[in-house]
């Protein structure tokens, strides 16, 4: 009986070791399924450590004193710039792969800075309106790509020229609203037409005119600069090329000197209302 007894209780103890050896192996296998068998988040983490991050010069830290007048309109702006920050890396994020070597440049950077020149433009005017406009600020606008792994990050291109960011005169862009007329070249490619923001403005004051002028010249030149960029890069990134990189752009830009022209007319006489809808352009 000891002896069958000492067997009995062998028995259990290997039974109760096997079970044991069984439960830490289905653990083990359990923790490298769940390790490997998630592709989606380990490509998400390599997705995004390959495409980088976006990185832009601290507009704030360069900021003079601000009238409290301004705190509100200069605060609203800063908060902007980090959106827009933002809003470009998430979506250097969910464009991994697509478009040419020049695609984040054309289609990331280049919108960002377009966006970045008109807020930063905002900033100073705020700021200038109750004391010392700061100058300068749109060397601030260029953001960079930054963080990737492998290869560095390519330079970013040479931003356009964009003739007249800062409401400089001097410009002599075709007379309406209606395009580039000079670029025959490429024909198949088309040109951009926008709305005509003159022919729907009020009665301009006469403390207006000048800035009412020289942002209408503006328009034309953004215009005649887009139309440059449609004939420049026929064949470069997907379907939505044009949309994303050339005439979501170019409303942007529409959008800020369209209520820099409201804003000068107001001084002076009613605001005009609703010239934001002329902004969108198209091919």
């Amino acid at each position: 009986m000891p002896a069958s007894g000492g067997r009995h209780r062998l028995t259990r103890r290997t039974k109760i070791a096997t079970g044991a050896l069984a439960l830490a192996i289905a653990g083990g296998a359990l923790t490298v399924a769940m390790t490997v068998g998630d592709p989606n988040a380990a490509n998400a983490a390599s997705s995004s450590q390959a495409a980088g991050q976006i990185t832009c010069p601290d507009v704030a830290s360069r900021l003079p004193a601000i009238p409290a007048q301004a705190q509100a309109e200069v605060t609203r702006n800063l908060e902007l710039l980090n959106t827009q920050i933002a809003e470009a890396n998430n979506r250097l994020q969910t464009t991994v792969g697509q478009g040419g070597p020049n695609f984040v440049q054309n289609a990331i950077l280049g919108p960002l800075e377009d966006k970045r020149v008109a807020t930063v433009n905002r900033i100073a005017t705020a700021i200038g309106r109750n004391a010392a406009k700061p100058q300068g600020l749109d060397s601030l606008a260029t953001c960079s790509l930054g963080g990737q792994s492998g290869a560095g990050a390519p330079a970013p291109a040479p931003a356009p020229a964009q003739g007249g960011q800062n409401g400089n005169n001097g410009q002599n862009g075709n007379t309406g609203n209606t395009g580039n007329t000079g670029n025959t070249g490429n024909a198949g490619v088309g040109q951009i037409s926008c709305p005509d923001v003159e022919s729907r403005l009020p009665a301009i004051p006469a403390q207006a005119q000048a800035e009412v002028q020289r942002n209408l010249e503006l328009l034309n030149t953004q215009i005649n600069e887009a139309n440059n960029r449609l004939q420049t890069t026929v064949g470069q990134g997907g379907p939505n090329f044009v949309q994303n990189a050339i005439l979501g752009p170019l409303e942007d830009k529409r959008v800020a000197t369209i209520n820099r022209i409201a804003t000068a007319i107001g001084r002076n006489a009613e605001k005009p209302q609703g010239l934001d809808a002329l902004a969108p352009c198209s091919q």
